[in-house]
């Protein structure tokens, strides 16, 4: 079964053919390509170690500050309207005095140091949060009822909520499970279950697990929705580049290689390195010339889609390019802002973000079209995505493939296929 429907507009930008390199300037494969660029957005999203904030997690961390101290003002009026209750109050009470101290120190020491936790300040924590709930529940041993009156243990989970955005996941779900089974055994070994009291056991427990588990989960989705933001941002770089240019990981190694070579001719300037050079100075002086010729050389085969997809870990990892002739070079930059939205919008599905494969085949140009409107040449662009029902296509796609050029899409099974006729200004009279 298939389906058919046309649409778009015409819009106008040039065409040639050049093939599409194995490997990018920097001598990857293009297949791990992404995988290899994406580094730079990397270390602009993850923190440089599994310890340290990153891009806007310290104000969620100012959050749970608020969260963890709300559930510490009502825990402790809790406890001190309770106060002639307890058998033993002194020991409830320092084990509140070593719950508070333990937060202040993580919240002092994330300031100071710069939202960050050092291992020894985590592990301190983490052993005032252990006498915390050992007093609490020496204190309230004598209940029957171990949930309707441990309040220091209760909030000791809640805390958790000050390290997960400063600790690796891990290590707050370690720590969270460890507590969570030192109460679970605390409950069965001193607190007979009944009707009347199951339901404070299990507010106890929720209220331990719960937080940091929601804490990990807010954390985690913030750092992901911030790194796809930044690769979108630094693929959408590519959209203003020259028909054929380096990319960005290239451009640093230009300029790298730039710098050696000026350091070597500085010093032939200056007389530091005396002529003729010497056989270490000539290899070097070689090495520097023939990693620039070849990335210049690399420079004048790859087009700004190439660059998009191979710099790109969520196209690199979804993406197939097929563009032998390096027609993508000749899209103006509304068609190249066009195609390369529709791309990403295809691609860019959580729900089944590992099911869905996208292969973008641009060319060969259609002669016939080029009498059609005069100055301009046809290039056809087939984008075919799997895992895509034709139902699930996000009504924006058609906006952003109306701007590449007349379009006309079919779907089959599972695959959507898309026929775009991309009319672009003829290079031969420019």
């Amino acid at each position: 079964m298939s389906m058919k429907r046309t649409g778009g507009s015409t819009a106008g930008a040039g065409g040639i053919e050049s093939i599409v390199p194995e490997e990018n300037t920097l001598g990857i494969v293009v297949g791990r390509a992404g995988r290899a660029v994406v580094g730079t957005a990397r270390r602009l999203t993850r923190p440089g170690s599994p310890h340290r904030a990153s891009l806007g997690t310290t104000f969620l961390g100012f959050g749970a500050a608020v969260v963890v101290g709300l559930r510490s003002i009502y825990g402790l009026t809790e406890f001190l309207g309770s106060w002639g209750t307890y058998p033993q109050p002194i020991i409830a009470l320092l084990a509140w005095i070593v719950l508070l101290a333990a937060f202040a120190a993580v919240i002092v020491t994330e300031r100071v140091v710069g939202d960050r936790l050092p291992t020894w300040m985590f592990v301190l924590f983490l052993a005032g949060v252990a006498a915390a709930v050992a007093l609490d529940l020496t204190a309230t041993w004598g209940f029957s009822d171990l949930g309707g009156h441990a309040t220091a243990a209760a909030v000791a989970g809640m805390g958790m909520l000050l390290v997960v955005g400063l600790r690796g996941r891990a290590e707050v779900i370690w720590a969270t499970s460890a507590l969570a089974a030192v109460l679970i055994i605390a409950i069965f070994l001193g607190t007979p279950i009944a009707a009347e009291n199951w339901a404070d056991q299990v507010y106890l427990l929720a209220g331990a697990v719960l937080p940091a588990v929601i804490g990990i989960a807010v954390v985690e989705g913030f750092r992901e929705m911030v790194q796809t933001e930044l690769d979108r941002s630094l693929v959408q770089s590519t959209v203003s580049a020259p028909r054929f240019a380096v990319g960005m990981l290239a451009s640093e190694e230009l300029a790298r290689l730039d710098l050696a070579a000026e350091e070597l001719l500085d010093g032939v300037a200056e007389g530091r390195t005396r002529l003729p050079l010497s056989p270490r100075s000539a290899s070097v002086a070689a090495s520097l010339a023939t990693e620039l010729r070849l990335h210049l050389i690399e420079g004048r085969r790859e087009t700004w889609l190439y660059h998009a997809v191979s710099e790109s870990e969520l196209l690199g990892r979804a993406v197939t390019l097929i563009d032998k002739s390096g027609l993508a070079g000749l899209l103006d930059a509304a068609q190249r802002d066009g195609l390369l939205a529709a791309a990403w919008l295809l691609v860019n599905d959580t729900t089944k973000a590992a099911a869905r494969s996208l292969t973008i085949e641009i060319g060969p140009v259609v002669g016939g079209a080029a009498a059609a409107v005069p100055g301009k040449i046809s290039v056809p662009i087939v984008l075919t995505s799997a895992g895509v029902p034709r139902n699930r296509v996000d009504p924006s796609i058609w906006d952003a493939l109306g701007r590449v050029g007349r379009y006309s899409d079919s779907t089959q099974d599972s695959s959507l296929r898309v026929d775009i006729d991309c009319l672009v200004d003829n290079p031969a009279e420019h």
